[in-house]
């Protein structure tokens, strides 16, 4: 097949540019200007900003793709500019998601896949919940509010926008791996780790769904060459408590154990979302992939791999 992805310059977008030509597709990258260095080698590169839509319909008619793949984000500049990160990403997910299915309607795709996120639902009496749970619209912290609200817009449009275009919805768990916050040698959250600034609130009962980037990709791929439509989370297969994986991840990193802190402190020290990631998130359930998409992720615990890049 003919497939266009855009953000092929991301931490899933890039390796899955080369497991897409590994399976014989011919791919088409799309890249900002100031991205073109990054691009990952493909069959051709096309070069637009998901917010301009003229520039972006002309970049998928050149491709002519049976399929375009969404990994749009602005997460690359979490390190250097946190709000702007945010805002951007926030604006890929509605007004770039409008754009990217004008665009692919435009060029005759029959098929769109997107990623979302695994970890935007409320909290719950359930420790972990399926795709059906109610997301975080009304989140007490603005940011994350209106992070989720875009990622709640994004799968609408992906899902009810054009009759024509079959829809998927990948929702990643936390990624790990290479590129991310957890990497051993350069991730933000593992730095945290080993200088001793990331505490466990008391009973660490917040519970994360892990996903290597590579099983992110092989998911990726999978949602390509199937017929599914929906939303499916794809994580692991072991949801974690904050109380398990954040003392694993630190040995794993030989770094010192983490101290504890009371949770009525978490928000003050760990700022909003760390604070709920760590104490009352709830965790996603992979069945409805497996069972739909025929997916399993090749590291099915967090155990296996989280701090050993």
């Amino acid at each position: 097949m003919r497939i266009l992805v855009a953000g092929a310059t991301g931490v899933v977008g890039h390796p899955l540019v080369g497991a897409l030509r590994a399976r014989g597709h011919q791919v088409t990258a799309l890249v900002r200007e100031e991205s073109r260095a990054r691009a990952p080698e493909a069959d051709a590169v096309v070069v637009a900003d998901a917010l301009d839509p003229q520039a972006l319909s002309a970049a998928a008619t050149d491709a002519r793709p049976d399929v375009v793949v969404h990994q749009l984000s602005a997460l690359r500049l979490l390190r250097d500019d946190p709000p702007e990160a945010f805002a951007r990403t926030a604006r890929l997910r509605v007004e770039g998601t409008a754009n990217l299915l004008a665009a692919a309607r435009a060029a005759g795709a029959g098929r769109l896949v997107a990623q979302s996120i695994a970890f935007a639902a409320a909290p719950t009496r359930d420790t972990v919940v399926d795709e059906d749970a109610p997301l975080y619209v009304d989140a007490p912290d603005p940011g994350w509010a209106a992070t989720v609200r875009a990622v709640a817009e994004l799968e609408t449009q992906v899902l009810d926008g054009y009759p024509e275009l079959s829809g998927l919805v990948l929702r990643y768990g936390t990624l790990y791996g290479p590129g991310t916050a957890y990497a051993r040698t350069d991730g933000g959250t593992s730095g945290r780790v080993l200088a001793g600034k990331l505490p466990l609130p008391e009973g660490g009962a917040g519970v994360t769904s892990f996903l290597h980037v590579e099983d992110a990709v092989g998911a990726a791929v999978a949602a390509v060459e199937s017929e599914v439509s929906g939303t499916l989370h794809i994580t692991d297969d072991e949801p974690a408590p904050a109380a398990q994986w954040l003392p694993h991840f630190a040995r794993a990193l030989d770094a010192p154990p983490p101290r504890t802190i009371p949770a009525a402190m978490a928000p003050r020290l760990l700022g909003w979302f760390m604070a709920h990631q760590l104490t009352s998130a709830a965790g996603a359930s992979n069945a409805r992939a497996r069972t739909e998409l025929g997916w399993k992720p090749l590291l099915p615990s967090w155990r296996d791999g989280l701090g050993q890049e």
